[in-house]
């Protein structure tokens, strides 16, 4: 079940048999009355059971499950901010933890002042932050703002403060909780790629999310939680596609592959998907297709000189999804129609679809299809008659013999 790892002596995480309880009591009397009299007088809830894996250095492994799963608990129990009730957890090296960034940091000073307070409770001494310093401002990008008090900050200057402050120093554990970056475009760029870079100088990483999309990306193994239990552990794809099964029999509880609202600011100057055209479409609600293809023309603006990556995705009207597609999973780059303007034309030769209604996403991406710069998600109905009188939903390729 659990996939290959080095030697354990070189393993920056290993949970042995890890389980977290937590014990109910009807009301704070019978808290009182428990301690008192040692009987139990609770009800237990395990919100984490028997968990045991190990990743070696420079692993990254994508932990997914629906709401309550224990993912958050397991997060907390490898940081350190909960102790497990059974097992242990084994840590070597930094540990870096991503997860409710700004928390930590007191309204009434200073951005500069918190950096070293903020710095002082993540193990940054004050000479090292003094070191420092420069290079967590440069990141930041907040400006003067630094000598103000972090209560007239906006959510995204604290976010940005605190992304660049726990990521200062390259740690050899990184955990990351569903949000992959902040701010605006711009600076969501730049904490993938900062996350990247520690990846590649042999950081191990966890990395907790709903997005099959980013998990596929980045993950080599992933964890599927259940009410506390381990699934699946092993190879990114098996797991993922056990818990996508999982999800659609439990009555199309889908996970989200980028639909979620995108979790930067959105500036005049953002990357943004202009236009999508579906050729011979009629006018009804939903319209037909009343060409045996599907030619899509996508136009988007991109971000600088940079070439972005445009992705499309079709699913059947109650969320089964059908096929989903990107240019840089295929190198076919869109083309520059004029400066700043990028354009491809994705075409389905004798769409080989039942009749039905079908639902259209596309996706604007950045330069390695990491950053999700824009989305139309399920921003548009079409019909497609079939001639054929079989029951099913794809024709496939096949011969008779």
């Amino acid at each position: 079940m659990n996939a290959p790892v080095a030697h354990a002596a070189a393993l920056p995480l290993r949970l042995v048999g890890v389980g977290k309880e937590y014990r109910l009591y009807d009301s704070p009397r019978a808290r009182l009355k428990a301690l008192l009299t040692g009987r139990a007088l609770h009800r237990s809830h395990w919100a984490l059971q028997d968990v045991s894996l190990e990743l070696a250095r420079g692993q990254c492994l994508g932990v997914v499950g629906h709401n309550g799963a224990g993912k958050s608990t397991l997060l907390k129990l490898i940081c350190g901010t909960l102790q497990p009730s059974q097992g242990r957890v084994e840590r070597s090296g930094r540990v870096t933890a991503i997860l409710e960034l700004g928390a930590g940091f007191h309204p009434d000073f200073t951005g500069r002042q918190n950096l070293y307070f903020g710095g002082s409770l993540i193990g940054i001494s004050h000479p090292q932050m003094a070191e420092l310093e420069a290079s967590v401002l440069a990141f930041a990008e907040i400006g003067e703002a630094i000598d103000r008090p972090v209560k007239t900050y906006s959510s995204g200057m604290v976010v940005r403060l605190a992304f660049a402050l726990v990521t200062a120093l390259e740690p050899d554990l990184l955990i990351i909780d569903e949000a992959l970056a902040v701010g605006d475009q711009h600076f969501q760029k730049k904490c993938i790629e900062r996350i990247q870079s520690f990846r590649d100088h042999g950081c191990t990483i966890l990395f907790c999310s709903h997005s099959p999309y980013h998990v596929r990306h980045l993950c080599d193994v992933a964890l599927w939680l259940d009410h506390g239990r381990m699934m699946e552990f092993g190879s990114t794809e098996a797991v993922l596609g056990a818990y996508e099964k999982h999800s659609r029999l439990l009555g199309g509880e889908r996970a989200e592959t980028a639909a979620a609202p995108l979790p930067y600011e959105r500036g005049p100057d953002s990357a943004l998907i202009l236009s999508c055209d579906i050729a011979d479409l009629g006018d009804g609600d939903p319209p037909t297709l009343h060409s045996p293809d599907l030619v899509a023309t996508i136009t988007v603006r991109g971000k600088g000189a940079e070439r972005p990556n445009i992705g499309f995705m079709i699913e059947q009207e109650r969320g089964v999804g059908i096929t989903s597609l990107a240019t840089h999973e295929e190198d076919a780059a869109p083309t520059e129609v004029e400066p700043g303007v990028w354009r491809s034309t994705l075409t389905f030769p004798d769409l080989p679809l039942h009749s039905g209604d079908y639902v259209i996403s596309v996706f604007l991406f950045d330069e390695t299809g990491l950053v999700t710069y824009d989305l139309w998600f399920q921003f548009k109905v079409i019909r497609i008659v079939s001639p054929t009188l079989m029951p099913g939903l794809v024709r496939l390729p096949h011969r008779w013999s």
